[in-house]
């Protein structure tokens, strides 16, 4: 009697660890990983859709290493690419959320996020690409590329002397990208101010947090794409230079990018390879490569958030990071929704 019992207690709790392994993982389409029977009972925190820095604690304790890593190995290649990873973090989650969809390529049936004209030849996704099959050979269908473009941007923004931030990890990648959700809610480079604070209140970004992460300018290039209005076609109007831009740089940027030159490249201050505050005493010389960089100068609270932080790298860096981590936590897929892609830049 006494053994019946006892090996009727071993089947109920094998019943149960087993009902707990399955729940852990409801958005997971291959079984739970194999820590639920062989170490800690699965992630810490509830699986309902949050995120946190450790979600992969359990499914992929090498990820945020790997991540790491990578993007060194990359800027060690190619330094200005740290202006394009954040790019692309920044671009990802201003539409519809931080889920992925950007990296999505375009088909005979859709034009996808990345060939919309605020994202004229964006750069970064190949490498984004190699992070993704280095991740996929240690842990397959875990890690999510709209994770993989958080990490990157805050790494590589570490590897060129910026500040460091909490990286809330969890987000799912979207099945669905749209180039005309790229142009309808990314921010020109042609905006004003009144524009710029618009654009970014409907995201619930105050006016400073709009001049804080236009800081990200500080690294990185730009095609001529972008600068063409602040050139030779100010407000509409053929053949007008902004006024307000310094007549001595706008003739180093003519040279640069001739009239209907759209894919020449021009760096976006004079220490585009280091994060700093060299892009706001350009901007404060009137030497902002965009409409939209001079536009925050344009009024009397603009001018005085970019004379603040030229005074102070310490309060750009921490207020920087600060948005960072609010912008990364836009809307993210959690849960059961979207998928893992398996590739970037397709969708399973």
């Amino acid at each position: 009697m006494a053994s019946s019992r006892s090996n009727l207690c071993v089947l109920s709790m094998l019943l149960l660890l087993a009902a707990v392994c399955e729940a852990r993982w409801p958005w997971a389409s291959a079984p739970a990983p194999a820590p639920c029977a062989e170490g800690p009972a699965g992630p810490p925190k509830s699986v309902e859709a949050i995120l946190s820095e450790d979600f992969y604690s359990y499914t992929c304790p090498q990820a945020t290493d790997i991540v790491k890593k990578t993007i060194l190995s990359i800027l060690e290649e190619n330094r200005n690419l740290a202006g394009g990873f954040l790019r692309l973090h920044f671009h990802d989650c201003w539409v519809n959320g931080c889920d992925g969809s950007l990296l999505i390529n375009s088909t005979a049936d859709n034009q996808a996020e990345r060939d919309g004209f605020t994202n004229f030849l964006i750069r970064g996704i190949p490498e984004i690409d190699r992070i993704k099959e280095a991740l996929e050979e240690v842990c397959p269908n875990t890690v999510s590329c709209a994770d993989i473009l958080a990490l990157a941007a805050r790494d590589a923004t570490v590897g060129v002397g910026g500040p460091s931030w909490p990286v809330f990890l969890g987000r799912r990648d979207s099945r669905v990208s749209l180039a005309l959700d790229a142009d309808t809610n990314l921010p020109f480079p042609s905006l004003n101010f009144t524009e710029l604070v618009e654009n970014f209140a409907r995201k619930d970004f105050s006016a400073r947090e709009m001049n804080v992460l236009s800081g990200s300018h500080t690294i990185g290039r730009t095609h001529c794409n972008g600068i063409g209005p602040n050139l030779y076609n100010y407000t509409g109007i053929d053949d007008l230079t902004n006024p307000n831009l310094d007549p001595i740089f706008a003739m180093v940027l003519k040279k640069q990018c001739p009239k209907g030159n759209r894919t020449n490249i021009v760096d976006m201050d004079r220490t585009n390879n280091l994060f700093d505050t060299d892009y706001y005493k350009g901007v404060l010389s009137h030497k902002g490569v965009f409409i939209s960089d001079l536009a925050l100068i344009e009024n009397t609270f603009g001018l005085g958030v970019v004379t603040e932080l030229v005074a102070s790298s310490s309060s750009f860096f921490q207020e920087f990071a600060n948005a960072m981590v609010k912008m990364g936590n836009l809307t993210p897929l959690t849960g059961t929704e979207g998928e893992i892609r398996k590739h970037c830049q397709f969708v399973n």
